[in-house]
């Protein structure tokens, strides 16, 4: 049909002017479906949903950010529960999505969005939107990570082999380039939408400065200073202040579901139960939230031996049906992360708009209404675990870790910084310690040799128990 097409188009130029009929003929090689030039939106979505699935993927190829917290524990195979970051490639797997599927399309969608036809507010609109959003990823690099490819990476016209940058050299420009985003903003501007917050400029600055408030807690025990003035400067500004407000990517349950369905339910797979220190954690509490998370086994909750072959599946409590909707959103930067963020920030002295007190309530009260605790059991529950003033990392850091459960970074975060609970590595484990970063991409062995053993030689090491430049303690 195309060549008749192609034929009867030739036929026609006879007698017209060539150009007119190389234009014509030249048209049928574009292709309205599958357009050279992806618009700015669609590259956006495309990173949207990459980093957000990935982030958040409980999948044993990827993050492993749940084996990391010791909150999850396996069944069938205890590989990566004894830390083995080796078999399966998960740094290199991690690094690429952040990397290549998700940065890189926004690196694109910048330069698409240049030429393509808009109001000035609403292009100035969808650029801050792109740089909050990639801001929001290199968090993520640089915390699973340390020292990474960032001023020379995606110049491949320029550097094939980009340097590692120092890492909190890194901090300070995201924290930057979060000032200089939401300066920018047009917040009455309208006529465009996103995945995330449908285009509202308002909650995408608050989504912004609560990054910067995650990057300035980070800081507290290597740069208390700096760590101070940021987060003070971040809630001044205005943070995420409702659950509204968080940063959730939405699946239709289609075409892209939750990626914990997926590994739970879509994959027929029985490999994950709550950890027996997550269990006896919150058993030790009478955590009202282990009714709505777990399943009892015998009429008790029943959790896995981290780092060992827990068999049967059967044996043990599961992740209820709380966890397995095709539809359930990715929740990344949660209101109640923030909440406990500003506890934490009260807790060192902070300026931040109330007690740390009143403040740990605030936090803990967040997380039981997210996940669907009544009002009451929320009131006796702080009535029996109040605030320990004396030990407020053990408070802050166990209360966070619990509500964080299912948000796999965001607990890394927490527990790196407040090392609470405390953390045993397995017996069995391939580590000397628990995990603190992620380990280099193989590839980055192969293809920017130079570079990468440059950046284990400064941090100590390309292993999973070196630290990172921010924890310290």
């Amino acid at each position: 049909m195309k060549n008749i097409i192609k034929i009867s188009l030739v036929s026609a130029c006879i007698g017209l002017a060539l150009s007119s009929c190389q234009s014509d003929l030249t048209s049928l090689n574009v292709d309205p479906k599958h357009p050279s030039v992806l618009p700015s939106d669609n590259l956006l979505a495309t990173a949207m949903y990459q980093s957000s699935y990935y982030m958040d993927n409980p999948s044993v190829n990827f993050n492993n950010y749940r084996f990391f917290t010791q909150q999850w524990a396996e069944t069938q195979y205890p590989d990566e529960t004894q830390y083995n970051l080796v078999t399966r490639n998960q740094p290199r797997n991690h690094f690429n999505r952040m990397y290549v599927y998700s940065i890189n399309n926004l690196k694109q969608a910048k330069m698409n969005l240049v030429n393509e036809v808009e109001t000035d507010d609403i292009r100035t609109n969808k650029l801050a939107t792109l740089e909050i959003e990639e801001i929001f990823i290199w968090e993520n690099i640089v915390d699973t990570y340390g020292d990474v490819p960032y001023s020379e990476a995606f110049k491949p016209d320029e550097i094939l082999t980009p340097k590692y940058d120092d890492a909190k050299t890194i901090y300070l420009d995201l924290i930057k380039r979060i000032d200089a985003a939401n300066a920018t903003i047009k917040p009455t501007a309208t006529g465009y939408s996103d995945l995330v917050y449908g285009g509202n400029m308002t909650k995408w600055k608050k989504f912004a400065n609560s990054i910067k408030l995650r990057l300035g807690m980070n800081l507290a025990d290597v740069d208390p200073a700096l760590s101070k003035t940021t987060v003070e400067s971040a809630i001044a500004s205005g943070v995420i202040s409702s659950d509204d407000e968080a940063y959730k990517f939405k699946y239709d349950g289609g075409t892209f579901s939750n990626p914990v369905y997926d590994n739970l339910v879509a994959s027929n797979r029985n490999d994950f139960i709550p950890s027996q220190l997550t269990i006896n954690t919150m058993s030790s509490l009478s955590d009202p939230r282990m009714d709505i998370w777990f399943t009892k086994v015998g009429g008790v909750y029943k959790g896995g031996v981290f780092g060992e072959l827990n068999d049967p599946y059967t044996n043990f409590s599961q992740l209820s049906s709380y966890f397995r909707s095709a539809t359930t959103a990715s929740n990344l930067l949660s209101y109640a992360e923030v909440a406990f963020l500003k506890a934490e920030a009260a807790a060192r002295g902070y300026s931040v708009g109330g007690t740390v007190a009143d403040l740990y309530i605030a936090a803990v009260t967040e997380s039981m209404r997210e996940n669907g605790v009544s009002t009451a059991n929320t009131v006796t529950y702080l009535a029996v675990n109040p605030f320990n003033v004396a030990n407020w990392k053990q408070s802050i850091g166990t209360q966070a870790w619990i509500a964080m459960f299912n948000k796999g970074f965001a607990s890394w975060n927490f527990t790196r910084r407040l090392d609470n609970p405390i953390l045993v590595n397995p017996p069995k484990s391939n580590l000397s310690s628990v995990p603190y970063r992620m380990p280099y991409s193989d590839q980055e062995y192969v293809l920017n040799g130079t570079n990468v053993n440059a950046a284990a030689s400064k941090i100590g090491g390309d292993k999973a128990t070196t630290k990172l430049f921010w924890d310290i303690n």
